[in-house]
């Protein structure tokens, strides 16, 4: 057993690269070694700026043994009377790779037939994975990769460098013009001479001696040490920030951290623009006191340590105050103006071409958040509708501001504190940040009502858009992120209880693009699968059955809140030792109401029973009816489900005892409608046709 080493040394790989990379190449080499029945231990990814290293643990010498038996000609066939082997049998024999007198005549359910062991030729390791590491690191996924020089080869960044080693030995193959060896190249600057490796176990100190630190996790950390402990030093705190932690951590080999300040007078400008300013374009780290308040120090992390620290970190400090001086400058020329100018600024920018400005997007969400608020639950629904209506109003106002213009990534957040600055009151200022959410997977929520029903008005607004004029997500295709929109929608509803009509704001969001009555309704049709295909995905997400969500889903739609309980209901009971039985029986009420098809009379005449398995289902029938309305109406799913499969002993006896499709029209029709009785207690519950 040895310990497999692979490097592809580069010039600086963006930060954002190395992990996904190193994990999808991890995957594919070790799959690749189970296929080629190779043993191996744990695998360990390892990376810089510079170099991607794969280490795997003990790694076989060569391939396991493989044995398999072929089997052809029948014995009659093989050999004659005489036992002498026919053609076939020796053509059989070369196919084996055997001699003929290795043939084996053996008994099978057919017969007597010829059988051959074949045993497969074992390679070395190290012959299988020179054969493949070329074409495994080159299929290595990156979002951009490049070509350089005339080679006919693209990776992230130009390849400078490869080693190879399983154990001690040299793995011997090329990429481009570059051919692997065992000496590796230490820090760039401070130790740039290679180094020469003897064997694989030494490959992580042999790179520590050289400055850089390979181990992802072991450089984060010392990251995170050196930042906090030079906060400390400095009566601060680092701004929690663990997104940069992992960026800053892949962009150097060896961080050197180092403390910058900058001016006072940049603290007039709101935090949220500093902190931009120091993180997206120069990724430095803020600091604050125990109030959690910006102080006027950072913290850059460098990838080389000078002679002279403090030099370096004026240095810092001047590309700094460069960018705090313009960040200074478009926030002193925001203030001139006001939220309500810059919405009438709006008229000018494109929402999108065919769906008119961003100021005519906003008076459609002013539209339909008057309508949301309408019909909310929430008690002050004058207070609400109030706020909602000034919060739609200005809610994308800061997108002409130049502090967004230049920092785009701001958006709702400038808006937040202009709207503060200008006298607006919380909800409505925190609406215009909160409205975006959530940005990402399982990201935070609104968490006010302003902000709640005024996000689901701009996300539905967009989606309504998109598809009335047929911008449709397909496949991987989704340029206006329409799927994350529609569970955004679905998670807020779900979070805060919205139980109005999901159908009925479907068609009030519509109202603004689509007047002809047939298209709207076929497009009502389609954001609803839309959002309900994404309804399935949160759920099955989160655990719940395929099955439970589709039948849940099938039989109603239009209640967020709703459709959760009834999958939990269902999905619980799914779970009981009786439920397969009881599917099996409802099911089959189901499908026998398909077959029969529309009836003119659902009534139930019970002068038409002729056995009594239809009385006592009819009797059992009302007698749970109005229990099971009961605990629908309280939302008590669990209590409704168990209390109508108590109906199951009474159908199947039915179905025991008479022909439902009896040949007299009227006792069939009769039995058909019996059977709806059973349906119309669990069909806005679940359909389940489905399962």
């Amino acid at each position: 057993m040895n310990t497999l080493v692979i490097e592809i040394g580069c010039e600086e790989i963006p930060a954002g690269y190395i992990v996904p990379a190193l994990t999808a190449f991890k995957n594919n080499i070790l799959a690749a070694l189970t296929k080629a029945r190779i043993d191996h231990g744990e695998a360990k990814i390892l990376g810089t700026p510079r170099r991607l290293t794969l280490m795997v643990a003990d790694v076989a010498d060569g391939q396991n043994p493989k044995t398999s038996t072929l089997s052809a000609p029948p014995e009659k066939m093989g050999f004659d009377e005489n036992g002498k082997p026919s053609i076939a049998a020796q053509k059989f024999a070369e196919k084996a790779g055997i001699g003929v007198d290795k043939i084996i005549v053996a008994d099978t359910t057919k017969g007597r037939y010829l059988t051959a062991v074949v045993e497969e030729s074992c390679e070395s390791s190290a012959a299988i994975l020179e054969n493949m590491m070329a074409k495994q690191i080159l299929a290595m996924p990156f979002p951009k990769s490049m070509r350089w020089g005339s080679l006919p080869i693209s990776f992230a960044r130009p390849i400078i460098s490869l080693v190879g080693l399983l154990g001690s030995r040299v793995l011997e193959f090329s990429i481009g013009n570059i051919t692997s060896s065992n000496e590796i190249f230490g820090h760039s600057f401070m130790n740039p001479e290679p180094v020469r490796i003897e064997t694989a176990d030494d490959y992580e100190a042999l790179v520590e001696s050289t400055g850089v630190i390979v181990d992802i996790d072991k450089r984060k950390q010392m990251l995170v040490d050196g930042i906090q402990a030079l906060a400390k030093e400095h009566d601060s705190q680092i701004l929690d920030d663990p997104a940069l932690v992992d960026l800053v951590a892949n962009l150097v080999e060896y961080p050197y951290p180092v403390v910058g300040r900058f001016d006072d007078e940049f603290l007039e400008v709101p935090d949220e623009v500093l902190i931009t300013a120091m993180r997206e374009h120069q990724k430095y780290f803020a600091l604050v006191d125990e109030n959690n308040r910006l102080k006027p120090l950072f913290i850059a992390v460098n990838n080389t340590k000078a002679r002279d620290m403090n030099l370096v970190a004026t240095g810092h400090e001047k590309v700094l105050r460069a960018r705090l001086s313009d960040a200074k400058f478009f926030y002193k020329a925001d203030c001139e103006s006001s939220l309500d100018a810059f919405s009438e600024k709006l008229k000018k920018v494109t929402f999108q071409a065919k769906l008119g400005s961003v100021y005519e997007k906003t008076q459609r969400i002013a539209v339909l958040v008057d309508y949301l608020a309408q019909s909310s639950a929430y008690p002050d629904k004058e207070a609400l509708k109030t706020n909602l209506a000034r919060a739609a109003k200005i809610c994308k106002a800061d997108l002409v501001s130049q502090v967004v213009i230049e920092f785009t990534k701001l958006q709702g957040l400038i808006g937040r504190a202009y709207a503060i600055k200008s006298g607006e009151n919380s909800e409505v200022a925190d609406a215009i940040e909160q409205h975006y959410r959530p940005v990402q997977s399982k990201g935070k929520l609104p968490e006010n009502p302003t902000a709640s029903l005024l996000a689901i008005a701009d996300k539905l607004d967009t989606i309504c858009g998109c598809f009335s004029v047929d911008l449709i997500p397909t496949g991987g295709a989704d340029p206006y992120a329409l799927r994350r929109l529609g569970i955004g929608i679905i998670q807020i509803m779900a979070a805060e209880n919205f139980i109005f009509s999901l159908t009925s704001l479907i068609e009030k969001g519509l109202d603004g693009f689509v007047s002809d009555p047939a298209k709207k309704k076929d497009v009502v049709q389609q954001v609803k699968r839309f959002l309900k295909n994404r309804m399935v995905n949160i759920m099955t997400d989160q655990g719940f059955s395929k099955e439970a969500v589709n039948s849940a889903l099938a039989a109603s739609f239009d209640n967020i809140p709703d459709v959760r309980l009834r999958v939990k209901a269902l999905d619980a009971l799914r779970k009981e030792a009786d439920f397969e039985p009881l599917a099996v029986t409802f099911k089959r009420v189901e499908n026998i109401l398909k077959k029969a098809g529309d009836i003119k009379v659902w009534n139930v005449d019970i002068a038409l029973f002729e056995h009594a398995a239809e009385t006592n289902l009819f009797e059992a029938c009302k007698a749970v009816a109005s229990t099971v309305e009961s605990l629908i109406e309280k939302g008590d799913y669990n209590g409704a489900l168990k209390e109508i499969a108590t109906l199951r002993p009474k159908v199947d006896s039915l179905f025991d005892d008479v022909m439902v499709f009896a040949d007299d029209e009227a006792v069939k029709n009769n039995r058909v409608a019996l059977l709806a009785l059973v349906s119309g207690l669990f069909r806005n519950i679940a359909d389940f046709s489905m399962i």
